[in-house]
């Protein structure tokens, strides 16, 4: 193993700690004081010098020679649950780092105290990216918007956990092109007239027409969208009613939808209102319909992604570097920064258990190293002109 990974792995002890620290300071949207005074302190430990760059922060660290510029992201946030792992560290509060960015940023420490230490060895600059508010979509916008790629030749960050099976605990997975879903939200309005349940011949029941509007989405994919493009639809939340003998005024549905290609998105997007209005018009009814665009999706630099490949089999056996055949419908607003530079997001698996966002997903911190491990070999070799494709 090349000295990278041994360095990290002599880290691994205080990656473990700054993780566990991280999970039980977990906040949740673009507002999170208690993650971004941890990691200052951290960064100012190692002599790095952190600025506030929107609702994030960033860290430059320039090499003793001069070369390429690489800019390394990690979100930040965590989601609205109350955790259920039973884990000693665990978050008091109504907030749960259900989706690894507790990982993701005890990750990118490690790099940036790794990298310090070898300042003289790096050339260019590597710039390190806290990013809020993923699971929300809006927090790459916010730091694009602050200036976060100014001056930078590349991008990379990584995603921890189960999002792909196939791969095991500490297993690297890359893909060029293609590699997550756009992530968009939509709610639908359904308007009837509200009526005593035993008269509904005098109103117009919504709840009659969200059952209907629940059974046409799940056959949108199925039968619109060619099998060999993967898509979703799935509903999240459906709010209508008071009382058991009333039938109500309207009923609330919302939901996700997710697609490979733009096409399929706004074939969603348009399919997804016609369904409701033409379902509500069925019963007399009415339906307002609101889309609301997240990320696109992720699509990898080919060349980039090769050139990534290659440094992190000076880390990985081969057998551990595994090529993705398909890509996940899960979303990921990295995907705005790769529409602006070359870069590559790639995946590290994290162990067994429960999926993503469930209050009782945990990850094997024995993956943690290899993580930055990644990220200090592919910084030192792109920023010194490590050819791309």
């Amino acid at each position: 193993m090349a000295e990278t990974g041994k360095a990290a792995q002599e880290l691994q002890p205080c990656l473990v700690a700054w993780r566990r620290r991280l999970h039980t300071l977990a906040e949740v949207g673009m507002d999170l004081p208690r993650t971004k005074a941890f990691l200052e302190d951290a960064l100012k430990e190692m002599g790095l010098v952190p600025r506030h760059l929107g609702a994030g922060l960033a860290v430059d660290l320039t090499g003793e020679k001069p070369g390429k510029a690489l800019a390394i992201r990690s979100d930040m946030d965590a989601l609205p649950l109350r955790e259920e792992t039973g884990l000693p560290f665990a978050c008091p509060d109504e907030a749960v780092h259900a989706c690894g960015h507790d990982a993701h940023m005890a990750m990118l420490l490690g790099a940036a105290a790794l990298l310090a230490e070898r300042r003289e060895a790096l050339s260019g600059t590597v710039r390190f990216l806290f990013q809020p508010g993923e699971e929300q979509g809006r927090g790459a916008a916010n730091l694009i918007a602050a200036g976060a790629l100014w001056g930078m030749d590349g991008i990379c960050g990584l995603h921890v956990g189960r999002l792909f099976p196939e791969l095991g605990s500490g297993q690297v997975g890359v893909r060029s092109g293609t590699a997550m879903a756009s992530m968009d939200r939509f709610e639908v309005l359904l308007r009837g007239k509200a009526t005593h349940g035993a008269l509904p011949h005098q109103g117009i029941d919504p709840i009659v027409m969200a059952g209907e509007f629940v059974g046409a989405l799940q056959t949108l994919v199925s039968r619109e969208i060619p099998a060999v493009r993967p898509a979703v639809v799935s509903l999240g939340r459906i709010q209508g009613g008071s009382a058991f003998n009333i039938i109500p005024g309207e009923v609330r549905l919302e939901g996700t939808f997710r697609a490979v290609t733009p096409e399929d998105r706004e074939f969603l997007a348009r399919r997804v209102e016609e369904l409701a209005r033409g379902v509500a018009a069925l019963h007399g009814g009415e339906a307002e319909v609101l889309w609301e665009k997240g990320a696109p999706p992720v699509v990898n630099h080919r060349g980039f992604t090769e050139a990534f490949r290659r440094s992190a089999g000076k880390i990985l056996p081969p057998e551990d570097l595994v090529d993705l055949e398909a890509p996940t419908l899960v979303g990921e607003d990295m995907a705005l920064y790769l529409e602006r530079l070359p870069g590559t997001f790639f995946f590290l698996g994290g162990g067994e258990g429960a999926p993503h966002h469930h209050p009782q997903f945990d990850l094997d911190e024995e993956v943690l190293w290899r993580g930055t491990a990644l990220f200090v070999r592919f910084a030192l070799d792109f920023c010194s002109g490590a050819e791309v494709p």
